[in-house]
């Protein structure tokens, strides 16, 4: 029963104590650019754990966030999977502190002055080494490209003696709630009585839990405060970066096209900012443009180190107008978005190296550790796949992989790396970051077909016949196949042809629209397309992994 008293109590201390440590290694990050333990943590367990666990995690946030509408996918995933890291680390805190207090009342079995500080440095040594060894690996280990942090040895002495301060406070904290017996006084005084001692531990606690709560707030409160800054740090980017750039194209390719969205159909062009993330760290890489460099090497007569501006003078640049979709996306998600990408043909970069003819695969490393393999057949036939280094006319934002990534048409972004650093030439084919986990290792991207409005309060008169029409609209994509055709079915009634706007290219998503009679009463929508080449989209609903999502997208409205 003193044992289990003992252990409550420490982990009520463990989060009193580990709250404010991460406040104040959250304020270290931002003031200083230490590293920042929690976000490590979480980014070394997404690399260690089964593939079946992290794609059930994956599934669960986007799960969560469709049913609670809780804003755009891929941002508001950002935000949960930064939680989890926090919690992660607060649920070490509160773990640590239990087991210490705990064990010392099982153990300590005459305590006295001596014993105040030992266990804290033990605790602070068997918690805080792994964790800062992780970290160390995460931030600063091989092919880790963290350039805005403090550096390695500064930070190491930072982590060591915040952990020990941590360990010695819980360590103290427990001296303080389980006093050692004073010494036998000459003339024996009245020993105070068990209520007395349930006083003082409770008005220790409120005093520790107002502290707590203190420091936590501050910390957080600064350490937010400077995080704003990257926020504008990131317009001045996009500023600075359109300002330094050649003259962008005034308007789309596709802007005379006859047949204009439905009212409140998504646009069609994806501003920038809004453009979807996933990538596997709870912050991106950050590289100097200026030091870094792309080698390329393996089965080739000539092995390079390029530089971007190498790149960008060497080759003649390739424009491509791209779809990209998450291969986690579910039917009628948002984590699909369309932008000009820019860059130059993979094909034309390796005809400089000499590549050997035993070579049939590409294997692309990453600045962040993640890596896949690319077909070299695919590459030579197709000249579209390009190495690049700009979207929407501008150097890649460094959250979007500055200052390389790849593109391949009719695949699934989890087959195109980002913040690109090697390209091995190889003989054999190497198992992709996420294949590995038990995703397709071809990921060609799944038909899909959605509705993004039904525009009541756009309806209008049909000219001919005074009928009250409504427009629907949405998008439909195939990858690299194009669409042929999008039909949509209201109340299970027949399948009607929508028009079909001309789309920007034939990588991205084509707008279609519907001019639907009206009549009064509860509807379902349905909408379903067809590839290009005449196959239909697959209508059978299935999950995203491992191949990515199918089936028909319908909507319910009352008109």
């Amino acid at each position: 029963m003193r044992t289990t008293s003992a252990l409550l109590t420490g982990a009520l201390v463990g989060l009193m104590l580990t709250a404010p440590f991460i406040a104040v290694l959250y304020l270290a990050d931002q003031a200083a650019s230490l590293p920042f333990v929690p976000y490590a943590l979480f980014d070394w367990l997404g690399r260690v754990l089964p593939g079946d666990v992290i794609t059930r995690v994956i599934d669960g946030m986007v799960t969560v966030i469709h049913e609670f509408d809780l804003g755009e996918t891929s941002s508001t995933a950002k935000t949960i999977e930064n939680w989890m890291g926090l919690l992660t680390f607060l649920a070490v805190g509160v773990a640590a502190g239990a087991g210490l207090f705990a064990a010392r009342r099982a153990f300590d079995a005459r305590p006295d002055e001596r014993t105040r500080t030992a266990p804290g440095v033990v605790v602070a040594i068997l918690v805080g080494l792994p964790l800062i060894l992780i970290t160390r690996h995460i931030v600063y280990g091989e092919g880790a490209a963290f350039t805005e942090v403090a550096p390695e040895g500064t930070a190491l002495v930072w982590l060591a003696l915040a952990f020990l301060v941590w360990g010695i406070a819980l360590s103290r904290a427990y001296s303080r709630l389980y006093p050692a017996p004073a010494a036998a006084p000459v003339v024996s005084a009245p020993a105070p009585d068990s209520a007395v001692r349930r006083l003082n531990r409770r008005q220790f606690l409120i005093e520790l839990g107002g502290a707590s709560a203190a420091i936590t707030v501050i910390g957080a409160g600064v350490g937010e405060l400077l995080a704003s800054r990257e926020e504008r740090d990131l317009e001045a980017t996009i500023k600075a970066r359109r300002e330094a750039a050649e003259a962008i194209p005034a308007g789309l390719p596709n802007a005379d096209a006859a047949v204009e969205p439905a009212p409140g159909t998504r646009p069609e062009y994806t501003p920038l900012e809004d453009h979807y993330r996933i990538d596997i760290n709870s912050r991106p890489v950050e590289i100097d443009g200026a030091e870094w460099r792309l080698r390329i090497h393996g089965r080739v007569d000539q092995p390079v180190e390029l530089t971007l501006d190498d790149l960008v003078t060497r080759y003649a640049p390739r424009d491509q107008y791209v779809t990209l979709a998450c291969i986690s996306n579910p039917v009628a998600g948002d984590l699909i978005s369309t932008t000009r990408w820019t860059g130059v043909s993979l094909r034309d970069v390796l005809a400089d190296t000499g590549v050997q003819p035993e070579a049939a695969y590409l294997l692309v490393r990453s600045a962040d550790g993640f890596h896949e393999s690319v077909d070299l057949a695919l590459v030579e036939d197709d000249p579209r796949i390009m190495l690049t280094y700009q979207w929407d006319g501008i150097a890649l934002l460094p959250q979007h992989g500055y200052p390389l990534r790849i593109y391949i048409p009719d695949r699934y972004g989890m087959k195109q790396p980002k913040w690109i650093t090697e390209i091995e030439v190889a003989r054999d084919e190497e198992a992709g970051y996420w294949v590995e986990r038990g995703w397709d290792a071809v990921a060609q991207m799944r038909a899909t077909s959605v509705i993004d409005v039904v525009a009541a309060d756009a309806a209008y008169a049909d000219p001919a016949t005074g009928a009250m029409r409504v427009p629907i609209g949405g998008i439909a994509h195939a990858g690299a196949r194009g669409v042929s055709r999008v039909e949509v079915r209201v109340d299970g009634g027949e399948w009607t042809a929508a028009q079909l706007r001309a789309p920007l290219s034939e990588t991205t998503w084509v707008i279609w629209r519907y001019d639907w009679p009206f009549a009064e009463g509860e509807h379902t929508f349905a909408v379903r397309c067809v590839e290009g080449d005449g196959t239909p989209q697959i209508e059978e609903r299935a999950s995203t992994k491992p191949s990515g999502a199918t089936g028909i997208h319908s909507v319910s409205r009352t008109l």
